[in-house]
């Protein structure tokens, strides 16, 4: 079809910025042009450093506080300022359609794009929908979802489920083999891969922790992202109770852990569940307990429900608890096959892709 520009808000997090950038990739291969509207935080500013080819302009907002606090003013007053900034953005770029990621760093983008007659998308990642996209979905063309689980929300409006985007970088699954030489680890082992997000997760390095004692005599290995804070700890857990392992804050080349992967535990975040289906993995999901709305929960009952995953709440997460679990899965490979399959199933595939289609709908003369 006819180039045509598009902007994307995806700032803030790393749940609404990578699948955005994804779809972003996307559109420039098929000829479009694309304008990345972000937040100010520094996330968004490492991403985009990968990524020199594509426009991005950063727009002053801020999450929403509670209606009676007093940063709601600031809120409020940063909103305006973010809303005219996009008028002003958009009457210079000119583009065809508005797509959202999510978050109120894709609010005002979309409020500015309705103000002058624009097709609007917005994507839910979740499986149930953040204040903002609550807010916003009454003023777009078309919703689209992430999960199946969250069309109830949106009954009354036009959605579509996309699937969530996967980082385009992931690519297909690597052999084990070459996987394992990348961390050094052995092939006759099961590999437990321990993850917390962008953010590393605290609560899940601590558990583990606890854990090990009971799992140096078991034939596993463990890849354990961190994050920033505690790998030191967990090398050192590791190497006590001389286990394998392979310890870092981050992993930038996250098609080798999960290619290595017999095993996952993460946090339930829309983007991490969509890599593990794109990848096809077994996991025990442990919300993150402070989650907005306990999304996270509802997100891991999707799988848990389709039988791709185990949960277990953090507070649970006793040695006594975890270690069996964690053995037990990785001792049954027919269990652990099964829950492969279930978790390839619960998403669609090429999210980005579905996506993409959708934005070239909405700009169609047509639709207009």
């Amino acid at each position: 079809m006819k180039p045509f520009r598009v902007v994307i808000a995806c700032g803030g997090t790393g749940g609404h910025l990578f699948p955005g950038l994804a779809v972003a990739e996307i559109l420039k291969e098929r000829g479009h042009e694309v304008l990345l509207v972000v937040s100010e935080k520094e996330i968004d500013t490492i991403a985009l450093k990968a990524h020199p080819d594509f426009r991005a302009e950063k727009l002053p907002s801020v999450g929403m506080p509670n209606l009676l606090s007093p940063a709601f003013v600031r809120f409020l007053r940063r909103s305006w300022e973010g809303y005219v900034y996009c008028r002003g953005t958009y009457r210079k770029f000119r583009p065809s359609v508005v797509l959202g990621m999510g978050g109120f760093t894709s609010t005002a983008p979309i409020l500015a794009a309705r103000r002058l007659k624009l097709p609007t998308l917005i994507h839910e990642s979740n499986a149930i929908p953040g204040r903002a996209n609550k807010f916003t979905a009454r003023f777009v063309t078309r919703v689209l979802l992430g999960f199946q689980a969250c069309a109830p929300f949106f009954q009354n409006l036009d959605f579509v489920v996309t699937g969530t985007p996967v980082r385009r970088n992931l690519g297909s699954p690597l052999s084990r083999a070459t996987a394992l030489a990348a961390f050094r680890l052995e092939e006759n082992r099961r590999t437990l891969l321990v993850m917390g997000g962008s953010q590393g997760a605290s609560g899940i390095n601590q558990a583990l922790f606890k854990a090990a004692p009971l799992l140096k005599e078991k034939p596993l290995q463990i890849i354990h992202l961190t994050g920033e804070r505690d790998d030191r700890l967990a090398a050192a857990n590791y190497q006590r109770e001389t286990i394998p392992h392979y310890v870092a804050p981050f992993h930038h080349r996250m098609e080798e852990a999960y290619s290595a992967a017999d095993l996952v535990i993460s946090r339930a975040g829309a983007a991490s569940l969509s890599e593990l289906s794109h990848f096809g993995l077994a996991s025990i999901l442990i919300p993150y307990p402070y989650a907005t709305d306990d999304h996270q929960t509802f997100n891991a009952k999707v799988f848990a429900e389709a039988g791709a995953a185990e949960v277990q709440a953090e507070r649970c997460l006793t040695p006594e608890i975890f270690s069996p679990l964690i053995t037990n899965l990785l001792s049954d490979d027919a269990r652990r096959e099964k829950m492969s399959r279930a978790a390839r199933m619960i998403l669609p595939r090429d999210a980005a892709g579905n996506v993409a289609d959708e934005i070239e709908r909405a700009s169609a003369p047509q639709n207009r």
